[in-house]
């Protein structure tokens, strides 16, 4: 079957990366400085060129990678930006940050990305980004939202938090919008524990951005105190504080080294689900397009109560009684007070993503499970829903 890929060792997997951190130490204290020196420009780098494109800027998290892409974009006050409701919070928080709106449109049912043409429907005059979000990994339909901001001169802006390795009709994530921020939190496919990056090929908005993530100063201070530097600097704006260390960087270029490697073990993780799990009363999730390449970060199960026997809710509960923890990608930000008060949304606006916001449940997928743990999960769902 597919899914016979060879499955590493999980002790061999944390090995590695204590080594790859241990390193990253070693190496990073070295050179005498754990900020802004040789082993960030060095992650960007190799990162930029991973993906094919030119400049990219790390800092401190995805949220900040967004931010400052819509700030790059102009985006500010009385201005709209359209995205979805199925994703994580940071996505509508930070252009609420700009002092912009949020705008939701409806999800694809079957890929549980933004749908293209409800995202165009959405647009108005005082639309000025679209930010697709490749949920769970599942790269969104880049060339329909890139010929929608070209109609509307809009910015378009990718949330590829769960999509590092991703490829959409043959392009690689990252080298489509005109922006697209990446994540290395903890859990991500490629982790520096905290950490973000936002890659470009404009090379006066990589200049802003890497200005002001660091202050809005015109030197850091790397530059500033090495041997034959300038002490000196300006502040060019009012800038914040969300660079990356050094640290994390060197971390992520041993992360980056080995991530194909990776990613053929989740896909084979991937594979088992989808064909063991087939006679069992769950959605799974759906083939990959022509042209695409899937980073799987997440693997979504949709539980139809009818079908089952019982809710989402009952058999996450079930299996955590029976080992197995869970999780849910996402409920939807439309059905959260906060949003509902402030942009005046509820329930009935957005079936699809409700649909999946009150159904899906997330399984245990990472570079670290073994086939044992794998078949530990796949036996307690057959232990519960047969």
């Amino acid at each position: 079957m597919a899914y016979r890929v060879p499955f590493v060792d999980p002790r061999e997997h944390y090995r590695r990366l204590k080594h790859e951190i241990d390193a990253a130490i070693i190496g990073t204290l070295a050179q005498g400085d754990l900020v802004l020196r040789g082993q960030l420009r060095s992650f960007e780098q190799h990162l930029a060129e991973f993906v094919g494109v030119r400049y990219a800027v790390g800092v401190n998290s995805c949220y900040h990678a967004l931010h400052l892409s819509l700030l790059a974009s102009g985006i500010g006050a009385d201005h709209e930006v359209v995205t979805t409701p199925l994703t994580f919070c940071a996505t509508a928080n930070v252009v609420i940050h700009t002092g912009a709106t949020p705008v939701f449109a409806d999800i694809d049912a079957a890929t549980f990305n933004l749908d293209p043409v409800l995202a165009a429907a959405a647009v108005t005059d005082r639309t000025r980004a679209l930010l697709p979000v490749h949920f769970a990994g599942r790269p969104a339909d880049m060339t329909a939202f890139r010929t929608l901001a070209a109609q509307h001169d809009l910015t378009l802006i990718e949330d590829a938090a769960h999509c590092v390795e991703g490829v959409s009709r043959g392009r690689k994530v990252g080298s489509i919008g005109d922006f697209t921020c990446f994540s290395f939190y903890a859990t991500k496919n490629l982790t520096t524990g905290e950490g973000g990056m936002v890659t470009t090929s404009n090379p006066e908005a990589a200049a802003f951005m890497r200005t002001a993530s660091l202050h809005g100063m015109s030197r850091n201070a790397w530059t500033r105190y090495a041997p034959g530097g300038a002490a000196q600097y300006d502040v060019l704006m009012p800038g914040f504080k969300y660079n990356m260390m050094d640290l994390q960087a060197a971390i992520g270029l041993h992360q980056l080294a080995r991530i194909d490697e990776m990613h053929a073990r989740r896909s084979a993780i991937w594979a088992k689900y989808d064909a063991e799990l087939a006679s069992l009363p769950l959605d799974r999730p759906a083939p990959v397009g022509e042209g695409d390449v899937h980073a799987r970060h997440i693997y979504t199960v949709l539980v139809d109560e009818r079908a089952a026997g019982l809710s989402r809710d009952q058999l996450q509960a079930r299996l955590r009684d029976a080992g197995v923890s869970t999780s849910i990608h996402f409920r939807a930000l439309h059905l959260h007070p906060y949003y509902q008060e402030r942009f005046r949304l509820k329930r009935g606006m957005f079936p699809a993503a409700e649909a999946v916001s009150d159904t899906t449940l997330s399984l245990p997928l990472s570079a670290s499970l073994s086939v044992s743990d794998a078949d530990r999960v796949i036996e307690a769902l057959y232990d519960v829903l047969r």
